[in-house]
């Protein structure tokens, strides 16, 4: 009898709602913990970055558009994705950090967590604002667009989470940067968004050398936000200066979770409306 060759997995980026390889072709070692070898992981380019721009810019209107409640739907069944795929995700958390089972589950409070929110961010976060005069003056958050994310490397896969979770929670599609030491919990994380009710677009993840692609994404002209939570070093003042070019927001992580985490990737929008007699 011949003896069956595995199907290995090929790991490849999460682009306007597919799995492509890197247009340059290139990929990169990933290696585990005690250094040995895992896979391939693509490496994205200055190209793929550009096409996930384009199809985030794309998604958005009809995410922002959505209603709160029915984003609130998409959150949530993210997180049922995710635990139906529980053993896949713990399976690449192990693979590269030992450490799974709580990560995971932190992973998956933190959908159902901003799930909750998106209902309620307008009501707890606007308000009317008192003035001095006859007029009312109502202030709401609203979605700010395209937003990049370069999450921290690690833990890999809740710091993806946790970043991803709030600015769809706010209506925003965005470009991620996964960690570059451990991109494979991403990739099995965008198995997940790709099975749950998440418009293509909405979420691109892409893997690679963020010494290549975060410049990139920074200076990008069509990204009106940037979380840097995942930049460290000299590479931070480098980033600003390149967002200060199109007046891009700059965001960074807190160490509390809320509703702060959301309209971080928001604008806050102020009417102003004559007092009837």
């Amino acid at each position: 009898m011949t003896e069956r060759v595995e199907v290995l997995k090929t790991y490849k980026l999460y682009l306007g709602g597919d799995f492509p390889r890197s247009e340059s072709g290139r990929s990169y070692e990933v290696t585990g913990a005690g250094g040995e070898f895992l896979a391939n992981a693509a490496r994205a380019s200055r190209k793929d970055i550009r096409d996930a721009v384009k199809a985030a810019r794309k998604a958005w209107p009809g995410w922002a558009a959505a209603t709160a409640y029915n984003r609130g739907q998409v959150l949530y069944r993210v997180a049922e994705m995710m635990e139906t795929r529980r053993g896949d995700l713990e399976a690449e958390v192990a693979r590269v950090e030992g450490d799974a089972s709580e990560q995971v589950d932190a992973a998956i409070d933190t959908f159902v967590y901003y799930a909750g929110w998106t209902d309620k961010i307008t009501q707890v976060m606007g308000g009317l604002n008192p003035v001095a005069g006859p007029y009312f003056n109502i202030t709401a958050p609203e979605p700010t667009g395209v937003v990049g994310i370069v999450a921290s490397e690690e833990p890999s896969l809740t710091a993806l989470c946790s970043r991803i979770a709030p600015a769809m929670c706010g209506g925003n599609a965005s470009i991620v940067l996964a960690s570059e030491r451990y991109p494979l919990p991403a990739i099995a994380l965008a198995e997940c968004l790709a099975t749950a009710d998440v418009p293509g677009g909405v979420v691109n993840i892409l893997t690679g050398h963020k010494n290549e692609l975060v410049p990139v994404l920074a200076s990008h002209l069509d990204v009106d936000a940037i979380d840097i939570t995942g930049v460290t070093g000299d590479q931070r003042t480098e980033v600003e200066a390149a967002a200060a070019e199109n007046v891009k927001r700059v965001i960074t992580a807190s160490d509390v979770r809320g509703p702060h985490e959301v309209t971080a990737f928001m604008d806050m929008k102020t009417v102003w409306h004559p007092k009837g007699r």
